[in-house]
């Protein structure tokens, strides 16, 4: 396994590659002939980078074959186009990448700083004309050094999802190899079920499942089936209207406004009909909760932060959407065997011998059978997005509908069931399941038992089960259905959303804050006190980046200009004279005390003037350099975080 990166420019490239396996590291500086050595010597190896698969595989293969890397560079990089399409030349070399970019794209150096390292940049521009000097070569050296020693950090941070794919190649030797180990788990799934790319022409023939049984909130099933028809008629309304106010418009900006409404709500232009159409919703109140349907997940939350305790039960679908995928036929039509169903037995007999190491209490060997059905369950939740993606061989949008639909419409029926028990209330709904409050009573109880197997031998098939999962919760704090916590009867405790989710050493973003938020609620601990006691400056950093919408960022730093404004109620600002300058695209940024220390700023965006990167104080500090191990200075503001944590709480309705 070799980590390796690229660094190009006008009339220079050069690259570092660290050999992990025989542990040499190899500096290439202008040298093709070196370079085709190390390529020949190891073509059966994995090549392994951050953002390889779309950047680095491209510049190695293009200088290997003679092609100038910097245009291939331009190409990818300022153009924005895709690698493969510059040459198909490319495909003559083989090479076996694995990219550890994670997906949704984070960068590089923003995962450099939550690992706490080192995140300065290379003062060398990449836009120099002319040859670098030895100087500049030598720093460019250092710096990609860094990038590829942290590239090795970030891929052991990550190695579960590699060993999954792994995994994949190793269980389905006869259709995927070691070369598939880059592909997206998508990609490799639809190749596992040996889809070839069809075009069915029913994207909108969705059908309803013969389970349901909705009465109460059969509207909801009913807006489904005339969508495609009110989405053509609405379009049409709105298109008339936007003609109407862009033939009255006197100004240029009301003209332009308008027929941009009006392209939008072109129903003869299947692109934006499509667009339009899935963008269409249907908000209602459902158990007394607004909800939302559409044509992704449900999702439904009290309007208020809800805090209670009592008979508090977790309504879990087990596997909802490859269980309705296998019970009702809706696999894709696009694959060429049976694999999809054999992976989710294979999958569902190492989750029992999970359940029953850990209920023997043998902890390392749930934690085997843990790591060894991660590449099935991969491969069963990949389908779904494979089936919306016109590019992949899997791609079959009316099945992924009828999955969709059908998957809320079931739920919103188990609602309905559920909502006739004395006393029942809805906290939230989402994708896959519901949280409910009960009266503390064995009558209450076995009435959600009944209910919950009455809609199990309904959704089932002989093709497969549907199955519901009960989990007591002694207490829950909710903000909203994406953030919340839950204390479990047996004392664990699930975390979802920014503001108390479980960081890992790639995602760690304001630790001190979750922390804080998770001790207050599970442990009853004082924010101040959480916050106080905390010795470890990476536990207060918050990372930012500028994107390349602007072009600098500024940092206030010298003594300001004071000023009050205000009659009755009297405000006090802070003007600062001068800044300093910064190209980094990175920034590691802490509360400050200092008052010489204001605000940090992007600057260059189309706004014209400097703004404040979100979620950072008035008077902050930078440090770039590697943070593991520093310890809290004098100059941190710790009652920043202090009443940053007291505000996140009040979102939950708790007033600390």
């Amino acid at each position: 396994m070799i980590f390796y990166d690229f660094e190009v420019f006008e009339r220079d490239w050069l690259a570092v590659f660290i050999d992990v396996t025989n542990q040499k590291e190899h500096v290439i500086i202008n040298d093709k002939d070196k370079l085709r050595t190390l390529y020949e010597r190891n073509m059966s190896n994995i090549w392994v980078g951050f953002n390889n698969r779309h950047y680095d595989q491209y510049i190695m293969k293009g200088i290997l074959l003679g092609l100038d890397p910097k245009k291939i560079n331009d190409w990818i990089i300022i153009q924005g186009k895709e690698g493969w399409q510059y040459s198909r030349v490319f495909n003559k070399l083989p090479m076996i990448n694995y990219d550890v970019m994670p997906n949704p794209p984070v960068g590089l150096k923003t995962m450099e700083g939550f690992m706490g390292s080192n995140i300065k940049e290379t003062e060398v521009p990449f836009d120099i004309k002319r040859k670098l000097t030895e100087k500049e070569i030598e720093q460019t050296v250092f710096y990609c050094r860094h990038d590829v020693e942290e590239t090795i950090k970030v891929f052991l941070e990550n190695v579960d999802v590699f060993n999954a794919m792994h995994g994949i190649v190793q269980a389905f030797p006869e259709y995927v190899s070691l070369s598939d180990i880059g592909s997206s788990e998508a990609r490799i799934t639809a190749k596992v079920l040996g889809c070839t790319k069809q075009d069915f022409n029913d994207e909108f023939d969705y059908f309803f499942l013969p389970c349901l049984r909705l009465n109460k909130y059969k509207y909801v099933q009913d807006w489904f089936s005339t969508a495609v028809k009110d989405c053509t008629e609405e379009m049409k309304i709105n298109y008339t209207k936007a003609k109407e106010n862009y033939e009255k418009a006197n100004s240029i900006k009301l003209k332009k406004k308008w027929k941009s409404e009006m392209e939008k709500c072109d129903w003869t232009d299947s692109f934006r009909w499509q667009k339009y159409f899935y963008n269409r919703s249907l908000e209602t109140v459902v158990a007394g909760i607004p909800h939302t349907f559409g044509f992704g997940g449900l999702h439904g939350a009290t309007e208020k932060p809800i805090h209670k305790t009592g008979q508090i039960l977790h309504v879990d679908v087990n596997n909802y959407y490859p269980s309705m995928l296998i019970a009702w036929g809706l696999v894709t039509r696009a694959a060429g065997n049976d694999n999809y169903p054999k992976v989710y037995v294979t999958r569902k007999k190492m989750k029992k011998a999970q359940v029953q190491a850990a209920k023997a209490g043998n902890k390392p060997l749930a934690k085997q059978w843990k790591k060894t059905q991660l590449p099935y369950k991969k491969m069963l939740n990949a389908l779904s997005g494979a089936m919306k993606d016109k590019t992949n061989p899997a791609y079959d949008p009316r099945n992924n509908n009828c999955m969709c639909i059908n998957g809320q419409l079931m739920l919103l029926d188990l609602i309905e069931h559920l909502e006739v028990i004395p006393g029942f209330e809805l906290i939230q709904s989402n994708t896959d399941g519901l949280i409910i409050w009960i009266p503390d009573t064995d009558e209450a109880f076995e009435m959600v038992d009944d209910i919950c197997w009455e809609w199990e031998q309904r959704c089932s098939t002989d093709k497969c089960s549907i199955l519901l999962e009960l989990d007591n919760i002694s207490e829950i704090y909710q903000k909203d259905v994406n953030n919340y916590l839950w204390i479990s009867a047996d004392g664990d405790v699930e975390r979802i959303g920014k503001y108390l989710k479980g960081l890992s050493a790639v995602d760690y973003d304001l630790p001190i804050l979750n922390k804080a938020l998770v001790d207050y609620m599970v442990k009853k601990i004082p924010v101040e006190q959480t916050i106080n006691q905390c010795d470890d400056l990476k536990e207060f950093q918050k990372l930012v980046k500028l994107s390349d919408k602007y072009s600098h960022v500024e940092h206030e730093h010298c003594i300001p200009v004071q000023r009050v404004e205000g009659v009755r109620v009297k405000h006090t600002y802070y003007d600062y004279p001068k800044t300093q300058r910064y190209t980094y695209k990175s920034y590691r940024v802490f509360a400050s005390n200092e008052l010489q220390d204001g605000r940090i700023l992007k600057c260059g965006g189309s706004r014209g003037k400097p703004e404040k990167f979100a979620d950072t104080p008035d008077h902050c500090f930078i440090y770039n350099d590697d943070v593991n191990g520093v310890k809290v200075p004098q100059n941190l503001d710790k009652q920043w975080y202090i009443d940053l944590a007291k505000r996140r709480l009040k979102q939950f309705g708790i007033a600390a």
